[in-house]
């Protein structure tokens, strides 16, 4: 999972952008100013994948914290400010940054914008085995499970039934099928563990698995997107 720091002093813009990305599966750490950012950065330099600065902060402003990252990171940087005059935007640009947005601005574009610019840095959220479905992120190579930025403690039963459903999202699984592929031919128990399971993964993924897991009566199971 891609890691965020967001420095910004307002505490309402702040917030708005953390429960954005969070709910895009991204993971954020939460900075109220310049000298914060960059302690978080410091710390987390080898996890990091992309910083987002408010320009006028107390303490280090924005411009200052991306110069001291260009120091000894590549990391991509967007510059959040209220201001918009060119100069602005050169001094961003001159100071590292890779992307400059000015408030007020749409929190679904500056997603888009973080997601371009990882695309674009090869850290793209949905890389490798990892899957993604509106607020839940599924991650097979670290075995993990996230929904609105948090675990989803799953069985392996559990596991697998979703990994099924996300391999093919839209299809109906029989039972049958979910037997077959979950518990191996040669089980010998009950057909309606399965259903057990299922409503049991439907609880566990709470609003999302009642919006995203859909029974179809006579047949089976299937994820909507």
């Amino acid at each position: 999972m891609n890691r965020i720091i967001v420095a910004d002093d307002e505490l309402r813009i702040r917030k708005l952008v953390s429960e954005f990305l969070v709910r895009f599966g991204y993971e954020v750490l939460e900075a109220e100013d310049g000298d914060h950012a960059y302690h978080l950065f410091e710390e987390n330099k080898s996890t990091v994948s992309l910083i987002i600065l408010d320009i006028m902060m107390p303490g280090l402003n924005g411009w200052e914290v991306c110069r001291k990252i260009r120091e000894t990171s590549n990391v991509p940087v967007i510059m959040l400010t209220a201001r918009s005059q060119e100069f602005d935007e050169l001094t961003g640009y001159e100071s590292g940054a890779d992307d400059y947005v000015t408030k007020p601005f749409s929190p679904t574009v500056l997603v888009k914008r973080v997601e371009a610019l990882l695309r674009r840095a090869g850290g793209s959220a949905n890389q490798g085995n990892e899957k993604q479905l509106n607020e839940l992120v599924f991650n097979d190579d670290a075995h993990e499970v996230r929904l609105n930025g948090k675990e989803v403690d799953l069985t392996l039963k559990e596991y697998n039934i979703l990994k099924k459903f996300l391999e093919a999202p839209g299809r109906v699984f029989s039972r049958e099928q979910l037997l077959d592929s979950i518990w191996g031919y040669d089980y010998s128990g009950d057909i309606r563990t399965v259903d057990s399971h299922v409503a049991r993964l439907r609880t566990k993924l709470g609003d999302w698995g009642n919006s995203h897991l859909k029974t179809v009566y006579g047949i089976g199971y299937k994820i909507e997107e």
